[in-house]
C-alpha cells in the first residue's frame, strides 16, 4: 500500500468513526439516563437531581432514572461511575466534596480527576448553620461562646467526610477558634433529622435541605456561610456579620461521566443541561434552594474542580483531617 493510500485509508476510517460518533451523540438519549446520587433521598443533591431530571425528560423524551448510593463521602457512587461504560448512559451529580476526597482519603478506588468526564458545574448556593426550634441557643454568637466556655461540649451533623458541609464546619471551627465535633451522615436529611429529634445539637446544611424545615418551623437557622446573605433567607445573617469576619462558604454541584466519554457526546449532555437550567420550573425551584445556575463548559468546570482541590489542600491538611 502506498504512504498516498495509506494516508487516504486511514483518513476515511477516522471520518466514518466521527461519523458514528456523532450520529450516537445525535440519537442520544434512546434509552433512560441513570443519574447516580452520592448520598441519601431528601438531600440537596438528591433535590436538584430530580428536580433536573423532570426537565431532562421533556428534553431527552426519557425519564432519566435516580439511583441514590450514599456512604463514604460519595466514594461508593463516584466508583461506581467509574466502573460505567463511557456511553453517556450513567452519570453522577456531584457536590464540592468530590474534588476532596483524595485528601480525606488514604486511598481512594480511582483518580480523582483521570477517571472521570467533566461536564458542567450546574449551579452553587450557600449553606445553612441550624438548631432544633426547641433549642435554647438563639443565634451564632451564643453558640460561639458556648462552645468556647466548653470546648468539645458541641458536635454539628453533616453529610459525610469532604462534603461542602463538613468543609464550612471545619471553617467555623479554624476562624472561629472552637472545637465543635463533626458527626458523619449518609446525607444531609439524615443529619436534620438528628437535630429535629434532639439527638444532636446543630448541623451544617446546604439551602436545599433547609428551606421546607424552615418553612415547616422543624428548624432555626443560625447563619449563612457565603459573604453576602442569601435572597432564599434574607433575614438570616452571615458568619461573618454574626461573629467570624472573612468567613466565607459554600455548596456547587455538576455532572460528571465515566473518563473516555466521546467530546460530541459530552458536548450534547452540556448543552441540554444548559437548556434545563433556562427551563422557568427549574429556575424558580433554584431560587426557592437560594442556589445560582452556573452552566459552566466542560473545560471549565474541569479547571474549577482542579482549583478547589489546589485551594483546599493546604486548609485539609492543617485540620489533619483522615478517615480509615
Amino acid at each position: 500500500m502506498t504512504a498516498r493510500r495509506a494516508f487516504i485509508r486511514c483518513t476515511l476510517a477516522a471520518a466514518f468513526s466521527f461519523a458514528v460518533t456523532s450520529a450516537h451523540a445525535d440519537q442520544f438519549p434512546s434509552k433512560p439516563v441513570r443519574i447516580l446520587v452520592p448520598y441519601a433521598a431528601g438531600g440537596a443533591v438528591d433535590v436538584l437531581a430530580r428536580t433536573l431530571g423532570q426537565s431532562l425528560s421533556k428534553t431527552w423524551g426519557q425519564q432519566p432514572v435516580i439511583e441514590n448510593r450514599p456512604g463514604a463521602g460519595g466514594i461508593i457512587a463516584s466508583q461506581a461511575l467509574t466502573q460505567s461504560p463511557p456511553d453517556g448512559y450513567t452519570l453522577i451529580l456531584v457536590a464540592s466534596g468530590h474534588p476532596l476526597n483524595q485528601f480525606f482519603y488514604l486511598k481512594l478506588p480511582y483518580d480523582t480527576f483521570k477517571d472521570f468526564t467533566a461536564i458542567s458545574e450546574i449551579a452553587y448556593s450557600p449553606l445553612a448553620i441550624v438548631v432544633s426550634k426547641n433549642s435554647q441557643v438563639k443565634n451564632l454568637q451564643e453558640l460561639l461562646a458556648t462552645a468556647r466556655e466548653k470546648p468539645e461540649s458541641l458536635s454539628y451533623g453533616m453529610s459525610g467526610n469532604g462534603t461542602s458541609a463538613h468543609l464550612a464546619g471545619e471553617l467555623l471551627n479554624y476562624m472561629g477558634k472552637v472545637k465543635i465535633q463533626a458527626i458523619p451522615y449518609k446525607g444531609g436529611a439524615p443529619a436534620l433529622t438528628a437535630v429535629i429529634a434532639g439527638e444532636i445539637p446543630m448541623s451544617v446544611n446546604p439551602l436545599p435541605e433547609v428551606v421546607g424545615r424552615l418553612e415547616g418551623n422543624a428548624v432555626r437557622a443560625l447563619a449563612v456561610t457565603t459573604a453576602q446573605r442569601s435572597k432564599a433567607l434574607p433575614d438570616v445573617p452571615t458568619v461573618a456579620e454574626a461573629g467570624i469576619p472573612g468567613y466565607d462558604a459554600s455548596v456547587w454541584w455538576g455532572f460528571l461521566g465515566p473518563a473516555g466519554m466521546a467530546p460530541d457526546l459530552v458536548a450534547k449532555i452540556h448543552a441540554d443541561l444548559a437548556t434545563v437550567l433556562k427551563d422557568p420550573v427549574v429556575v424558580t425551584a433554584l431560587d426557592k434552594m437560594g442556589a445560582t445556575p452556573v452552566a459552566s463548559s466542560p473545560k471549565d468546570f474541569d479547571a474549577f474542580m482542579r482549583a478547589e482541590a489546589a485551594k483546599w489542600e493546604p486548609v485539609l491538611k492543617e485540620a489533619n483531617i483522615k478517615v480509615q
